[in-house]
Formats: C-alpha cells, sequence, structure tokens
C-alpha cells in the first residue's frame, strides 16, 4: 500500500468507541511503568496521547504527569474516554477532537507524546514533523505496539478454547467482502510499514526499545470476543448497514458454539515500545 490509496474519513470506527471498554484487553500497569523508568518520569510536565481512543493508554499514562491531553477525530471515543476518566478518578485530562493533522491546535508543549495503534492512520510525515516540534528539548515520542483486540496464537494447552479467530475472519469476510475495510475505503495491503524512516526524517533519532512481556492467560466471554470484533476498524459496526443484526447474530452462534460453557482463553502478548528523541 502506498500513502495515496487510503484516505481517512471519520467513520473509520463509527459505532466501535462502546465496544472498546468491552472487547480490548487493557494495557497492563508494567507498562506504565517501563515508560516512567525510562524516561524517568516524576509527576511535572505533559502527556500528549494522539489518536487516544477512548483513552486507553491516556488513563494508563496520566497520572505520571502534571497533566495529559488526549486527542482524537472521533467524539464518540472522546465522550466513552470521558466516562471512562470519571469513572476511575483520573481528572487531569483534558480531551480534543481534532485530528493529527491539525496539531499544533495551540495546545502548548509536552514532555511525552505518545502513539498507540494509531499512527498509520494518519499522515505520517506531517504528524511527525508538527509532533516534533510539540516536546520539550529533552521530550520523547513513545510509540506503543501492542494488539489488544486478541492474543496470541499457538496450541499451548489453555483452560478454555481459544476464540476461533481465523472463523470469525472468515464470517466478516463473507459479509463485507475479502478486501479489509477501512471506514468508506478498502485497506488491500494492510496497514503501512515504513515507520523509523519517517521518524528520522523528521529529525528523531534512533529509538530505544522496551519490551514488556506478558504471556498471562485470561479468560474471556462471548460478549468480550463479540465486542473485541465490533472494536476493530476492518469490522465496525456501521460496515454491516442493515445486515449489522444478522451478523451479530450469526457471529454470537458461532462463538457460543466454539466457547465452553460460554467461556474463552487467550495469552497475552507482549506490547513492544519504541521511544524517539528529538
Amino acid at each position: 500500500m502506498t500513502e495515496t490509496t487510503w484516505q481517512w474519513d471519520e467513520t473509520l470506527y463509527a459505532g466501535s468507541a462502546r465496544h472498546y471498554s468491552v472487547g480490548r484487553l487493557p494495557y497492563p500497569a508494567g507498562l506504565a511503568d517501563a515508560i516512567r523508568t525510562a524516561l524517568d518520569l516524576d509527576g511535572t510536565g505533559r502527556l500528549l496521547d494522539v489518536g487516544c481512543g477512548p483513552g486507553s493508554l491516556t488513563l494508563l499514562l496520566a497520572p505520571l504527569f502534571e497533566a495529559a491531553v488526549g486527542v482524537d477525530a472521533d467524539q464518540d471515543m472522546l465522550a466513552e474516554g470521558r466516562r471512562r476518566a470519571d469513572g476511575v478518578g483520573v481528572l487531569n485530562v483534558e480531551w480534543r477532537h481534532l485530528r493529527a493533522e491539525a496539531l499544533p491546535a495551540d495546545l502548548g508543549v509536552f514532555r511525552v507524546a505518545t502513539f498507540a495503534q494509531s499512527f498509520h492512520w494518519m499522515d505520517r510525515p506531517l504528524v511527525a514533523r508538527r509532533v516534533r516540534d510539540m516536546l520539550t528539548p529533552d521530550g520523547a515520542w513513545v510509540h506503543v505496539g501492542a494488539n489488544t483486540h486478541q492474543g496470541v496464537a499457538g496450541d499451548d494447552p489453555l483452560p478454555y478454547p481459544r476464540a476461533p479467530w481465523p472463523r470469525i475472519d472468515e464470517l466478516v469476510a463473507s459479509y463485507l467482502g475479502p478486501i479489509r475495510r477501512a471506514g468508506q475505503a478498502l485497506l488491500p495491503g494492510g496497514t503501512p510499514s515504513g515507520e523509523a524512516e519517517i521518524m528520522r526524517e523528521a529529525g528523531f533519532t534512533d529509538p530505544t526499545w522496551i519490551t514488556v512481556e506478558q504471556g498471562v492467560v485470561v479468560e474471556r466471554s462471548v460478549d468480550e470476543v463479540t465486542s473485541a470484533v465490533f472494536s476493530l476498524s476492518s469490522s465496525a459496526p456501521h460496515l454491516f448497514g442493515d445486515r449489522l443484526p444478522d451478523f451479530e447474530a450469526d457471529l454470537r452462534q458461532l462463538l457460543t458454539t466454539a466457547a465452553r460453557d460460554g467461556r474463552f482463553a487467550e495469552r497475552r502478548s507482549d506490547i513492544e515500545v519504541a521511544i524517539w528523541h528529538p
């Protein structure tokens, strides 16, 4: 895929926000500990979380800073972030509805900017340049690479069956076609790569890497895996149109048949963190 074959539109995650807190595995506390240690965070400075979604990473890291700003292009995601912040008592986050390409948007300077499963949806060269200029001289760009909708594939014994993700993908394709959907467009080559070159061209030094090892086995219900499917841009609820009830019924039937006592088990994958400095 090239940078010009797909363009963002506001329906990318339409209808997905309410499924995040149910269907996505939360980031572990160890991720915050690793980032705090690597950057010697002491509760000062500001955090900018770009493409923050419903605040999954924002709310985990906000207590490490004086203040945080979560930026996202989806109003429903931000509403969910505010709801979750109220629920856990995190009071130092400002939520801003705008695309990353609109930065700096008079937001000021930040000690850390984070991108978690979001950078590939943006005009990456433009965003990299603009965010670099928003960082303090000792600031850092933190890229979190994770897979939070499903666990690691494998055949090691688990207490319950693994969720049948290959069959889920086949079911989605039977409704939406074989080429991955993304908003109103198709994404035949998947999300783009080449991040390292873009970051270097924007003036960042080579990154340091952190691996947050997990391997923890978690149990998941049919409802949770159903929401995990709907939390994805490639199977966001709006894509099914008036066939949404039929798809959900078929999905739940598939999952109910594959589960044991309504439960699945998955082993959580490791999280890779790249820390770039201007």
